[in-house]
């Protein structure tokens, strides 16, 4: 039998992530993602006419599984994948409505293949609201990322993903800067940006990993928390990373209010070469 389109999606997201693999039985067989990868081999992907099917031996089903990668059942078949009940990406609804607020910017955060994960809403209050798809609820999103426990349903991944890891593919410098806003200003000067979701304090060793011999600028926001963060991120990346140098706003907080001053990118203020990149002087 020829591997079907979404089987063929499911192994490349697997491998993507550096997930273990192996054939038995007839069956691609994987780590269960949906209990921390706690055993081995309990999660059996087999072929079927029309797409994949996938069981977790430990969970007796697929939905934890599912939303631990970021996939809904419509991504266990072939094309086309559709979404019926997601919301628009126009949609302006966000829950801080009801005191008044009005949804100014929406950011949606991407699997490596381009699948919706998660999402984070921004109001003219800087409230900032996060979704995960869902298309159980109405809607088709629900707005938390954790269950009823506090359990986190949803990957740790960096804004634009898919950019990111093309940004290394070509071998181009990859920007760092504390929240979405910032990453938008650096991506309209032509640069290669991301972040991490819930702004300063909440980059991990996940953000991380996608990084791994990558050269990084990190932007650190000019107040405390901004040097906190920049400080937690290139603690991340040592040893991880190719290069790694910090820098700050010319002009302002953050890299937006850089660009709205008119500076460009080679005019930010470099603050710190914790990881120099080889042959630069800063090495010496």
């Amino acid at each position: 039998m020829t591997d079907t389109i979404a089987f063929n999606r499911l192994a490349d997201l697997l491998r993507d992530r550096g997930e273990p693999t192996r054939y038995q039985g007839g069956r691609l067989r994987t780590r269960g993602l949906c209990h921390d990868g706690d055993a081995p081999d309990t999660v059996a992907i087999s072929r079927i006419d029309n797409g994949v099917a996938l069981f977790c031996h430990k969970c007796q089903g697929n939905t934890d599984f599912l939303a631990a990668i970021g996939w809904t059942e419509a991504d266990l078949f072939d094309e086309p994948l559709e979404r019926p009940r997601d919301r628009p990406a126009d949609d302006t609804w966000i829950p801080c409505q009801r005191h008044g607020h009005t949804r100014i910017a929406q950011y949606v955060y991407r699997d490596a293949n381009g699948g919706v994960v998660h999402g984070v809403t921004r109001c003219d209050h800087k409230d900032f609201a996060q979704w995960r798809p869902d298309p159980a609820a109405k809607s088709g999103r629900r707005w938390s990322l954790n269950d009823e426990r506090g359990n986190r349903l949803v990957p740790l991944l960096p804004y634009r993903l898919p950019e990111l890891l093309a940004a290394k593919e070509a071998d181009r410098v990859v920007w760092i800067a504390e929240g979405e806003k910032d990453v938008h200003a650096l991506v309209d000067h032509g640069l290669a940006a991301t972040c991490n979701a819930g702004g300063s304090g909440k980059w991990t060793a996940e953000h991380a990993q996608y990084l791994e011999g990558a050269d990084v600028t990190i932007v650190a926001d000019r107040d405390e928390k901004g040097r906190e963060h920049a400080l937690a991120v290139v603690e991340s990346l040592r040893g991880l990373a190719h290069s790694v140098y910090v820098v700050q706003a010319k002009t302002g907080k953050d890299a937006a209010d850089h660009f709205a001053a008119g500076h460009a990118d080679h005019e930010f203020n470099q603050v710190w070469a914790p990881v120099p990149h080889p042959g630069d002087p800063a090495a010496a």
